[in-house]
């Protein structure tokens, strides 16, 4: 829908008064009270596309989806340009929310995005090839940066085995917000993304395991990464992939594998005796064989899985203390 007969104007100073101070509100997250003037703002200026946008907005800090998705549909009635509108962006978040899968393709494409054809029976869009990025679970509490498999612009797949403070488990699926907050980057270059979580949009069943390993060499512990890749579920090393980071740091361009090699990261803000690669160096010696690892996998697998990985070499690898965590 389209309306016309409606001039650009520059919105009011009661207008621009409301917005700011609702706007401060939210930061402080006093989202009732920015909600009230967010709706004066839009009873002063109805026409304005930014009136309903910043509605839409608010409604989805406060996880409201229904009412962000009416906001957000009246705000692209409003728009003066055919694509690459951020309003499209939050509609299509929205409708993810809701699983209301034609408005998420229309948003996706209005927004300039390519969506494949295909489609489940539900009409989920699949098959939009993404790639790889970052999400950081719980970015308002004890933040959490893991990997992922990107379904959509508005969802990800957790790929890496969380820490059980974030309350996030491996292959769930989290809705993310649209701007990134920092990057990660490989040493072969290549730069992903970090996205803000939302909120869980799909649990796993799957259950998190910590387990301490004794693996005398790195391949003794990449062989139950390995192992347990291979049975369809996963184990990570978090002696090595855990890195504390503040909060500047973490929002920045970030080496994804700092720590490792000879040169200590002064990025990382770990301790010794804490999980983190520097809080696992000994002095003239990189690898340290206790090793803290997490484990995704069912209770009825766990154990045989870890059994098995010290039957294929019993004389340098060992495991103790399983505890379900998550």
């Amino acid at each position: 829908m389209r309306i016309f007969g409606k001039g650009r104007h520059r919105p009011s100073a009661s207008w621009r008064q409301a917005t700011d101070r609702a706007f401060t509100l939210i930061g402080d997250g006093r989202y009732e009270d920015a909600g009230a003037l967010l709706t004066r703002a839009a009873d002063l200026e109805p026409w304005l596309s930014e009136s309903w946008f910043n509605l839409a907005l608010l409604h989805k800090f406060r996880h409201d989806w229904e009412q962000a998705r009416a906001a957000g549909l009246r705000a692209v009635a409003l728009l003066d340009r055919e694509t690459g509108a951020p309003d499209w962006w939050n509609v299509g978040i929205a409708a993810t929310a809701l699983q209301d899968w034609p408005l998420a393709r229309r948003a996706w494409q209005a927004y300039g995005l390519r969506v494949p054809g295909g489609a489940t029976e539900s009409g989920e869009p699949v098959g939009m090839d993404l790639g790889s990025a970052a999400v950081r679970l719980s970015p308002e509490g004890e933040a959490e940066v893991v990997w992922g498999r990107r379904l959509d612009p508005a969802r990800i797949e957790v790929l890496s085995i969380p820490l059980p403070s974030s309350g996030r488990r491996w292959g769930e699926v989290v809705l993310h917000d649209g701007v990134p907050h920092g990057e990660r980057t490989t040493s072969a270059g290549h730069a992903y993304p970090v996205f803000d979580e939302i909120e869980l949009w799909a649990p796993s069943p799957v259950p998190t395991w910590v387990v301490l390993l004794e693996a005398a060499t790195e391949a003794d512990r990449d062989a139950l990464e390995q192992l347990a890749a291979d049975a369809g579920f996963a184990a990570e090393d978090w002696s090595s992939s855990v890195r504390l980071l503040c909060r500047m740091c973490s929002e920045s361009r970030m080496p994804s594998d700092e720590g490792d090699g000879e040169h200590l990261d002064p990025h990382d803000h770990s301790e010794p005796g804490h999980p983190g690669p520097l809080g696992h160096r000994t002095d003239g010696q990189l690898w340290v064989p206790e090793r803290e690892c997490g484990v995704a996998a069912p209770a009825s697998l766990v154990r045989g899985l870890l059994d098995g990985w010290v039957a294929d070499s019993p004389d340098s690898r060992d495991w103790r203390d399983l505890e379900e965590v998550c």
